[in-house]
């Protein structure tokens, strides 16, 4: 083990004790522990040029001290009971100064104080209708591993620094494709850049694209982290546009075109949390008011993917020609949360500064992780994983829907059911939401409200349920248990 100790040999001060210091500090404060191990004599006079009477010199002091202490045949170890005087008085002024010291936050810093990290994790109960879970034993875990094999060995590449800024070509050459087919975007591969998720892409464009005191429009109710991590922290003025069963309402939207919307973000496909898809004509009339406006569209392809009824709907980027769209997708959702592989497809004018700020926060995605992901749209995995996937949530869906229906009857008011792999279920009943909250805990079903997601006034008794997770006797099960806490 190689210790970080500097040693100056102009100083006055002989360098055995020099030594004895830096490693009493060291001790002191933790950078080395308890129990911990030092080097042999010999090893650390080599490592450090001096002479093995110096370091002598210096573990004998610090083993007469308590500091130190030699088992015969194994070497010297840090002492597991050190004095704890000199503890205390080495430790508690630079303990009490740091703690006086003043730091003045940036603008960015100070609004992130004021944030709660959201639980990823859910309510920690056996039944949790927790969205946007994946179902993870359905995920092809042996053909990953066999196409994670077959890259790792063969070649070293993959380990590498990236040559491309925008992402690994053929995976973004996959990705055109794939979106071309499915989605009707119109872009060349040139146009996508690789991201690490939805929310770097919406970072990314808060960054390059909001001003303080500009306006950004979003759905109101709309995605927590957009609107709280991301258009704040740039100082951004937030004006929630309403959201019916047909998605945002443009109507309201144009009323505000004198407030130099700089923005509006939108989830049109499956809006995020009430499930609406906006209709064709919604979409038409969105694009028209932003191409008079000059505002840029934030496209958040949110749950595309997964539809039950009806046909589906172009991306708002494939209906027009004209470069006012920017839009996200992500494999989150797709495959599974941790591959942390998401794009951007941007306007031709937008790729060089986006791909230089990518370049700056991030220098690359794991190369390993985007071969794997090429060859997995490339050779059609993708598209039967989906195709597996959605006929598996459609059940959970309808089992869940049903099971709703049947228990609580006209006390439940269905939302958003028809795409995704969560629902809103609007529950009328006396009880606030911390109590219908708290007594489905007692009996272990866990439930997500949406007052979070609202900028204004929200609605009592509203409440995510998400199915994807979950089992059919588990959907069964929750709403079963969670009528008896109702009644």
């Amino acid at each position: 083990m190689d210790l970080a100790i500097a040693l100056d040999r102009k100083a006055a001060i002989p360098l055995h004790r020099q030594l004895y210091e830096e490693l009493r500090r060291a001790i002191l404060e933790r950078r080395l522990s308890q129990g911990q191990r030092l080097p042999s004599t010999r090893l650390l006079a080599k490592s450090l040029g001096v002479s093995r009477l110096t370091v002598t010199q210096s573990y004998e002091q610090l083993i007469d001290e308590g500091y130190l202490q030699t088992i015969v045949g194994s070497g010297t170890f840090v002492c597991t009971q050190l004095p704890d005087d000199l503890l205390h008085s080495a430790s508690s002024p630079s303990e009490n100064k740091m703690a006086r010291l003043p730091i003045k936050l940036s603008h960015y810093a100070a609004v992130l104080t004021e944030i709660d990290i959201p639980n990823m994790a859910g309510p920690n109960t056996p039944i949790s209708f927790r969205y946007g879970r994946p179902a993870f034993d359905q995920f092809p875990i042996q053909l990953w591993r066999k196409l994670l094999f077959r890259h790792s060995r063969a070649s070293l590449d993959w380990l590498d620094y990236a040559s491309d800024p925008l992402g690994h070509r053929p995976l973004r050459e996959a990705i055109a494709h794939y979106l071309s087919r499915s989605r009707a975007v119109q872009c060349e591969p040139d146009q996508i850049l690789l991201v690490g998720g939805t929310q770097q892409a919406l970072d990314l464009i808060a960054r390059l694209l909001v001003n303080p005191d500009e306006t950004i429009a979003l759905e109101e109710p709309s995605y927590l982290a957009v609107r709280r991590h991301t258009f704040l922290s740039q100082g951004a003025k937030l004006l929630p546009i309403p959201v019916d069963e047909s998605g945002l309402v443009v109507e309201q939207l144009a009323k505000f075109s004198s407030d130099n919307i700089k923005l509006v973000y939108v989830t049109p496909s499956h809006q995020f949390p009430t499930g609406a898809v906006l209709s064709l004509q919604r979409r038409l009339e969105l694009l028209s008011w932003a191409q008079q406006t000059t505002a840029i569209i934030i496209e958040d392809d949110y749950d595309s993917e997964y539809r039950y009824e009806g046909q589906p709907i172009p991306a708002l980027q494939g209906l027009h020609s004209s470069n006012t769209v920017v839009y996200i997708g992500s494999f989150s959702k797709m495959l599974f949360p941790s591959l942390r592989i998401g794009y951007l497809v941007l306007p031709q004018q937008l790729i060089p500064v986006f791909a230089r700020a990518k370049w700056l926060i991030d220098r690359q995605l794991p190369l390993l992780e985007q071969h794997v992901l090429a060859d997995f749209i490339q050779e059609g995995y993708l598209e039967r994983h989906l195709r597996r996937m959605r006929l598996y949530y459609d059940q959970r869906r309808q089992v869940l829907v049903q099971a709703i229906k049947v228990h609580l009857g006209e006390r439940a008011t269905i939302l958003g059911e028809n795409a995704g792999i969560h629902l809103i279920v609007r529950l009328h009943t006396n009880l606030s939401d911390e109590d219908i909250i708290h007594r489905a805990r007692r009996v272990g079903v866990g439930m997500v409200t949406t007052k979070p997601y609202y900028l204004q006034a929200a609605p009592s008794g509203e409440f995510i349920f998400g199915y994807s997770a979950l089992t059919v006797q588990q959907l069964e099960e929750g709403i079963h248990k969670l009528t008896e806490v109702l009644c």
